[in-house]
């Protein structure tokens, strides 16, 4: 192509409508692909948090049994000191040290119904613990599967289209880089701000392409001349006539089935 001073109206919307093309192409590839990426993401956090949950939970076991045995060491002090003070009553000289002794010994047969009370608690907390991390588990196997299935779907359609994925956007570079810059702007607000991304159309019927608004004869033989850039004054979309619509869609297809 020429310097982008030299272009003609002409091949400037050949250009754009090529480029339209490619770019449509392209939205046709990730739109196969759809939602799935994301939902292949979504589960991989997922998956991640139900491991992190799993991991907490069994980190809590090991707590509580830590606390388990520290009560159990607990009672065993307290039996050895409760058959000390048991000796130590044979051998005493009055009421008082006798009243001592045995209030010492009532403490520490407290201490041990705390302390079994405490153990008790604590082998609930570990069955209710144990409940969750079963759900859990069984609930990181549904969704380990789920996202191992995602994935195959993505990569089976990763391993058709990335390819020509690629070649497509580098196409569109390309010819991105032969159209002026102020005209690629226009071209790339306009796709941005409608449903469909098609910010070059043809007419079709009378109307611009995907739209019921007639555009006035006068108008139609402007566009046709292809003597100025002219765009639809309902949807901001820039016109080509369906001749050279038609012309460019046969030299993209052949480009296409290369890929």
């Amino acid at each position: 192509m020429a310097n982008k001073t030299e272009v003609t109206v002409e091949e400037r919307l050949r250009a754009l409508y090529d480029l339209q093309l490619i770019d449509s192409r392209i939205d046709e590839i990730r739109n196969v692909r759809g939602e799935l990426p994301l939902e292949v993401r979504d589960l991989e956090d997922e998956v991640a948090g139900l491991n992190t949950r799993l991991e907490k939970l069994v980190d809590s076991l090991e707590t509580i049994d830590a606390e388990i045995n520290a009560r159990k060491n607990l009672i065993e002090e307290s039996k050895t000191l409760i058959k000390k003070y048991a000796e130590q009553q044979k051998n005493v000289r009055n009421n008082r040290e006798y009243n001592s002794l045995t209030k010492e010994v009532e403490f520490q047969e407290l201490e041990i119904q705390l302390a079994e009370k405490h153990i008790k608690e604590f082998k609930a907390q570990i069955e209710q613990k144990k409940e969750v991390i079963a759900e859990t588990k069984e609930r990181l196997k549904e969704r380990e599967t789920h996202l191992k299935h995602k994935k195959g779907e993505l990569n089976e359609i990763l391993a058709e289209t990335e390819k020509e994925e690629q070649a497509l956007i580098k196409k569109s570079e390309e010819y991105q880089n032969q159209i002026e810059e102020r005209l690629v702007k226009a071209y790339k607000r306009i796709r941005s701000n409608v449903k469909n991304g098609l910010a070059v159309v043809p007419i079709e019927r009378g109307a611009s392409g995907g739209s019921f608004f007639t555009i006035p004869p006068q108008i139609q033989m402007e566009i046709a001349s292809r003597k100025k850039i002219i765009t639809d004054e309902h949807s901001g979309r820039i016109l080509v006539d369906s001749e050279l619509a038609d012309e460019q869609r046969e030299k993209m297809e052949k480009l296409f089935a290369k890929f």
